[in-house]
């Protein structure tokens, strides 16, 4: 985001906090040691700067508030308040707002007592997804395989403490089968643009095996959506929920993100909601981007979204990101970065936990860097950001070197999307 926006001829000075070493290498660029949530400390940076925009990335510090208190600053601010940030900041929250809006998502649960939620997990004809309600920077979900496993992730978000306070409350839902694709749209608190469409790849390990983590890789666009599908789901999912959220006094205004399963016998169903650009999708979809940023994230900012679509470069673009040894449970930190490539107009290395000590680049977080490539077609840019990767190094890399494969698109979802939103299972009020 920082190297979009710094790159608009609109943009004389970015301000970045806290910034990173990749961030501080865009021209025009300033970071400041203040912590992404720390709400005061940025309202009052932003206030000393006199900022023309406000432009939030984290999640985190949306559902503190950050957007209230830059409003009522009375700085311009793209992102949603603490009320429409909800919609990522509960699950809870988010299916019972789809449930009742009739937009497509899988039957659910809410649950804040073990016993309830083991009843009802046995109850269901197969093993169920578990959520932790609140934020858990995209690693509070558990797609069991078994009833067993549905117990277990259970049990240690609610009585084991997983997540904190995040798992206090988990969301037990039923597990969708079919392909995942993640849509962005702009939203001025009601219109909305559309981004190109990416493919995430959650898990740790090739063939989508292991843990779930923040993201290990994107592409874009994904082949299974054509522009009339994305119309579909544009006005039968997204305008929907935006629409209930206005109704509900919770106008969005900033960057809604779908993630969704394209089931093969009910089209289209909405995973989650996130309220804010994903990471590591934001890198694949904004290296495709054939316009400036900054007047539509300052348009959603002033509610009047420009008219017209986003222009959008041919051909394909894909994130690998390369993480730290240990990620995503136990994080080795500090060890030396060498051989990062220099930027080029089809290939940038976003910085994501790095750091710098003397001349020395350093890992300081799960996910490392994300390398980003654009070529003609998929194969083109796949090849790119791998032939980046070979020439760069720190000790426990790890990577996935099948981002892109996803090729066989039978059996997915592209039929009309569902009538509307799954309903809670007989009996089951969805609060316990």
């Amino acid at each position: 985001m920082a190297w979009r926006i710094a790159a608009s001829p609109l943009c004389e000075k970015l301000i970045v906090a806290p910034g990173n070493p990749g961030i501080a290498a865009e021209p025009k660029v300033t970071c400041i040691p203040v912590a992404a949530d720390a709400v005061p400390e940025l309202v009052a940076a932003a206030v000393s700067e006199k900022a023309d925009l406000v432009v939030c990335g984290p999640e985190v510090a949306l559902c503190a508030g950050l957007g209230d208190a830059m409003r009522a600053a009375g700085l311009p601010f793209f992102g949603p308040s603490r009320a429409a940030a909800e919609i990522e900041g509960s699950k809870a929250f988010a299916k019972r707002l789809m449930y009742q809006a009739g937009v497509p998502t899988a039957a659910f649960g809410v649950f804040d007592d073990l016993g309830a939620a083991e009843a009802f997990i046995d109850a269901q004809p197969g093993p169920v997804v578990v959520k932790a309600d609140g934020l858990a920077a995209g690693k509070g979900v558990v797609v069991a395989s078994s009833k067993q496993e549905s117990r277990l992730a259970a049990r240690h978000m609610l009585t084991g403490g997983a997540f904190g306070g995040a798992g206090r409350r988990v969301v037990l839902e039923q597990r969708l089968t079919g392909r995942e694709v993640s849509l962005l749209a702009l939203c001025d608190g009601e219109r909305l643009a559309l981004l190109p469409s990416s493919e995430d790849h959650k898990t740790l390990r090739d063939g989508d095996q292991g843990p779930n983590t923040g993201g290990m890789g994107t592409y874009s666009p994904s082949p299974l959506l054509d522009a009339a599908a994305e119309q579909r789901i544009l006005e039968t999912i997204f305008r929907p929920t935006v629409i209930a959220l206005a109704a509900a006094g919770r106008p969005f205004q900033g960057l809604l993100y779908g993630g969704l399963m394209l089931t093969p016998d009910r089209g289209p169903m909405v995973i989650e909601w996130n309220c804010r650009f994903g990471d590591p999708e934001t890198q694949s979809v904004l290296m495709r981007l054939d316009e400036d940023l900054l007047p539509w994230l300052a348009g959603v900012a002033a509610g009047r979204l420009p008219s017209g679509a986003l222009r959008v470069k041919p051909g394909t673009a894909c994130c690998v990101v390369l993480a730290a040894d240990g990620y995503p449970e136990r994080t080795r930190l500090g060890d030396p970065i060498t051989g990062l490539p220099a930027p080029a107009d089809d290939l940038r290395v976003f910085h994501a936990g790095t750091r710098r000590d003397g001349d020395r680049l350093l890992t300081a977080g799960g996910r490392v860097l994300g390398v980003t490539a654009r070529g003609a077609d998929l194969g083109a840019a796949r090849a790119r950001a791998y032939d980046a990767i070979q020439k760069i190094a720190f000790d426990g890399m790890h990577f996935r070197r099948d981002i892109g494969l996803r090729l066989d698109v039978a059996g997915v979802g592209l039929a009309e999307p569902a009538a509307g939103g799954e309903r809670n299972p007989p009996g089951v009020p969805g609060d316990h």
